[in-house]
């Protein structure tokens, strides 16, 4: 693994000694011509009830405040600097940390975290049609991928390599040394994680995406990470997607499979594979989809953030709840998800319901989940404004529900 590292950083650095186009000729201009931009976030979440059976355990609700501003320099030489920084508050969270049925103990894991966090701090350097990409950055491929439905956005430390060069096809190569959740579960804003402290090892990745078939999008991706075989999360993960959709008029429908298989290094557990399909159609505003999807008996994929991929963000299983996902990546496991929205494109508004069904035949649960959710993006003085709000209730084999309410402004 150190000679993949070395390798890795070899290139990279060797692009940096080549010469680019310019857009500004100075460094001065470059820090003049740089552009500023950000959200400003206000979530409220309302939870109550258990995932795993009929007793409720959580009964309490959070406001949080939080801001996320980016700078990045102009080009200059073909190089670009950026930083994010985010920022979260609760100023109104009660109880304590670790004590359920109060904001500070159910939300610990997620929205309660006070604090800032540099969740970007990067050099970039740009070659014809090869971009290098080094230091903390936010990442979403399908086996590397932070989560950014709460105040905070998880983020990475490492180096990712992209060239666009073949027709219609993304490559990229990665590695990643280091992990920043949303929170630290006690009470803060997460810090950056070494990953040789927490899963024995670096992460390293590399991705192809195709489109050269009209209508289709090909996607592979492979991850992998050699370490403590003590942590869940450890192991070797391939992944592969097959995305078509064609528009016809004022249809649309679209077929899409994936695959994804585990080879664990972690003792005690099994190597496991998810197979998934969905539907899709549509006609003008509306849309709707059917989704299925199946993770093989012997399999031993966790449901914890690592599980799927690294970083909370590797949701690709196509049947899952719009909020709370129980059930996703567990072995012997069966969900579908039906799905329909509709857009009022004059006034922007989008409103849609979700119900998911899930049957985890290792631990004989089943779970059943309803989404209602609508999103508002405002125009004109207020452009840049938005809201949504989602209601899911779930019963079966859990009880209760989430309400989310989320409202920003990007600038």
């Amino acid at each position: 693994m150190k000679l993949t590292k070395i390798s890795l950083v070899t290139i990279l650095l060797g692009g940096l000694t080549s010469s680019a186009f310019a857009a500004s000729n100075t460094l001065a201009d470059a820090f003049k011509n740089g552009s500023v931009n950000g959200e400003i976030k206000a979530y409220y979440f309302d939870r109550e009830g258990a995932f795993d059976s009929k007793t409720s355990t959580a009964n309490s609700d959070i406001f949080t405040t939080g801001i996320m501003l980016h700078y990045q320099t102009d080009s200059l030489y073909g190089f670009k600097v950026g930083t994010t920084i985010q920022t979260s508050s609760s100023p109104f969270a009660d109880g304590a940390v670790g004590t359920a049925g109060s904001a500070k103990g159910d939300f610990s894991p997620d929205m309660y975290g006070s604090g800032a966090v540099l969740s970007e701090a990067y050099l970039e350097y740009t070659l014809g049609k090869t971009t290098a990409k080094i230091g903390r950055q936010f990442i979403f491929t399908p086996l590397v991928a932070g989560s950014g439905s709460r105040v905070i956005k998880q983020s990475f430390e490492g180096a990712l390599l992209t060239n666009t060069d073949l027709p219609q096809t993304t490559l990229m190569a990665g590695v990643i040394t280091k992990y920043q959740n949303r929170t630290d579960f006690h009470g803060n804003v997460a810090d950056f994680d070494n990953l040789n402290s927490t899963l024995g090892d670096d992460a390293y990745t590399l991705l192809a995406i195709n489109k050269s078939i009209p209508n289709t999008t090909l996607t592979a991706q492979w991850l992998g990470i050699n370490g403590n075989n003590t942590a869940s999360g450890v192991g070797q993960f391939y992944y592969a997607e097959a995305a078509y959709e064609i528009h016809v008029g004022d249809f649309m429908y679209g077929l899409a499979a994936n695959y994804e298989y585990k080879d664990t290094e972690k003792l005690h557990e099994k190597d496991g594979t998810m197979y998934g399909a969905k539907v899709s159609l549509g006609y003008g505003d509306f849309n709707t989809y059917v989704a299925y999807t199946t993770i093989t008996k012997d399999g031993d994929i966790k449901g914890n953030s690592m599980g799927g991929g690294l970083g909370g963000g590797t949701q690709n299983v196509f049947a899952k709840g719009l909020q709370n996902k129980p059930g996703t990546f567990t072995r012997d496991t069966d969900a579908y998800s039906i799905d329909a929205n509709y857009l009022f494109k004059n006034i922007n508004f989008l409103v849609g319901a979700r119900y998911t069904g899930v049957e985890d035949n290792a631990q004989n649960l089943d779970f059943a989940f309803t989404d209602l959710y609508t999103t508002y993006n405002f125009s004109g003085a207020f452009k840049g404004l938005s809201a949504d709000i989602s209601y899911q209730e779930y019963d079966k084999d859990a009880d209760g529900h989430d309400f989310w309410f989320r409202a920003s402004y990007k600038f």
